[in-house]
């Protein structure tokens, strides 16, 4: 694990840096994770994606990774606001249904230890950015269901602040303060910045211009024999 984690002990605490070989690491997994997705099958049976699927969802992860490091606002212990970049990932599983949108999930959490990391133990960090930002995948459960896109969102952040709120229960319960439940402060602190970041989300999706763009872009990012089929929120 040296070749990919540094440990750095400060004021008693242990804490974890990626090194070079973890970033490279990191890129290769989260190459590979995109990769498979190609190799998932569609909604139409078909289990190659097309290069129109594929570029529409490069292009959804490339923007949420963008805007992931545009912050309205950073809590001191990690966590932050950002300017929806987790919907962007959700967007995927409203485009192409839940097993790209796991995999793209995957891959989102992957790039998310490039950006800033804050490591303690190899469980904390599968928890807080393989789990919590993979949990954002299963929006892609309701890829076309009556407002899809508003219920895989949901469904998708919601997801990760369990896995945020378990993390913080078992790894930075000394965080708490004297006399406060660990899952009380955990839930409390997580629950802020990803209601905040949810709430804000929800009121500019609710723009009718907004949706309506969204869903005309479902309809364009998948191929002819499934236009028919899409249920739009």
């Amino acid at each position: 694990m040296q070749l990919f984690l540094e440990k750095v002990v400060e004021d008693g605490y242990t804490s974890y840096n990626i090194t070079r070989g973890g970033y490279v690491l990191a890129i290769i997994l989260a190459i590979i994770a995109f990769a498979v997705v190609s190799y998932f099958m569609n909604a139409d049976g078909k289990f190659k994606m097309s290069v129109k699927q594929l570029t529409f969802s490069a292009l959804c992860l490339a923007l949420a990774f963008v805007l992931s490091n545009i912050k309205l606002f950073k809590l001191p212990m990690g966590g932050s606001v950002t300017v929806f970049s987790m919907f962007f990932v959700t967007y995927i599983g409203y485009l192409y249904g839940p097993r790209v949108s796991l995999s793209a999930a995957f891959a989102y959490g992957l790039l998310q230890l490039i950006v800033d990391p804050y490591i303690i133990s190899v469980p904390q960090l599968l928890c807080d950015y393989i789990l919590a930002f993979g949990a954002l995948g299963v929006a892609g459960f309701f890829y076309n269901s009556r407002y899809g896109m508003f219920k895989g969102y949901l469904a998708g952040i919601f997801g990760r602040f369990l896995f945020s709120t378990l993390s913080g229960v078992i790894f930075f319960a000394d965080y708490a303060p004297e006399g406060m439940h660990p899952l009380a402060y955990s839930a409390a602190y997580n629950g802020s910045y990803i209601a905040a970041e949810g709430a804000l989300t929800v009121v500019v999706l609710l723009v009718p211009a907004v949706r309506a763009a969204l869903n005309r872009i479902k309809v364009e990012a998948n191929e002819k024999s499934l236009k028919k089929q899409v249920s739009l929120s």
